[in-house]
């Protein structure tokens, strides 16, 4: 079954209260006829961050309308969408209170979070109770970009230079945090998926390696029990919308077949076909074709 691991919905007091966004994000009729013109079975619901908590006035306010909302969906399609909720991160109490109301009461399956808040990485120590549900429970982690303020924003706001290296960047400091603060090794049983191929990781495979290996020769920098590469192979990454080779081939490289998934990111991108026919266009088996179109995301929901 063809499975998207990358797609979003978004209620209109979202579009209401965020730049950028428009109806397409909200319409979930349409989303599910494409879905049928593509043959994929189910999606995943993510995210997509956005400025909302702004105007709204808090990131729990924008928890709980999306999750109430996008809860409604996954009652009348519960064979169609996989909800990824929503966290007020801006209440540290009511986060895990939270995912347990999602996932228990509303049909929830993983999580969604940013790659960044306001600089706040996925290593602040506030996610570690966060961490540890979702290893005991099995829910996995959705990873988007942060498209408010990413790494880089300070010094650099273009309108293309943003969204095409500040929000890989942001997305690959994120793994490297995690990396550093052994997270990745404390919480191996935790499934993370980062959108759009982990960033630049697989780029800088050697680079991390080698590096590390010359400081960790010199004391520099601690131990951290293995190479980031062999870390680094544990997370998942989605292809969100990705039409050509070169990410795949490098992330074929260090994570396998077994940790890729196959994603469109609809509506941002709706080149469903192409994004398709990279994979079946890759000189690999059969088998792991299918894994990456939806078996790996199959054995992560137990589908």
């Amino acid at each position: 079954m063809l499975i998207d691991a990358h797609s979003h919905w978004l209620p209109q007091d979202i579009i209401s209260n965020a730049h950028f966004f428009h109806q397409g994000w909200n319409n979930i009729e349409g989303q599910l006829k494409i879905m049928e013109d593509n043959g994929i079975g189910r999606a995943i619901l993510s995210y997509p961050t956005s400025d909302a908590h702004l105007k709204l006035g808090s990131f729990s306010q924008v928890a709980h309308i999306y999750n109430d909302n996008v809860g409604q969906i996954l009652k009348r399609y519960p064979d169609k969408f996989i909800g990824a909720a929503v966290l007020p991160i801006d209440n540290t109490i009511d986060m895990l209170e939270e995912l347990k109301r999602v996932t228990q009461e509303l049909g929830f399956k993983a999580i969604s979070l940013a790659s960044s808040y306001n600089g706040i990485y996925l290593d602040d120590l506030m996610f570690l109770p966060i961490y540890k549900y979702a290893a005991e429970k099995g829910i996995p982690i959705f990873v988007h970009p942060q498209i408010v303020n990413p790494i880089g924003f300070e010094r650099v706001k273009d309108p293309l230079l943003t969204p095409v290296v500040e929000y890989v960047f942001d997305t690959t400091i994120s793994v490297g945090k995690l990396l550093m603060s052994d997270i990745l090794r404390q919480y191996a049983q935790v499934k993370f998926i980062f959108a759009y191929f982990g960033g630049a990781v697989c780029y800088l495979k050697t680079r991390f390696d080698a590096t590390y290996q010359m400081l960790r020769a010199m004391n520099f920098v601690k131990d951290l029990q293995g190479l980031p590469s062999d870390y680094f192979k544990q997370i998942y990454v989605d292809t969100s919308g990705d039409t050509t080779k070169a990410n795949f081939l490098l992330s074929l490289d260090l994570m396998g077949a077994q940790h890729i998934l196959w994603g469109s990111d609809w509506p941002a991108k709706q080149d469903i076909a192409g994004g398709i026919k990279v994979i079946q266009d890759l000189d690999i088996s059969r088998e792991d074709k299918e894994n990456i179109l939806g078996g790996n995301l199959a054995k992560l929901f137990a589908l």
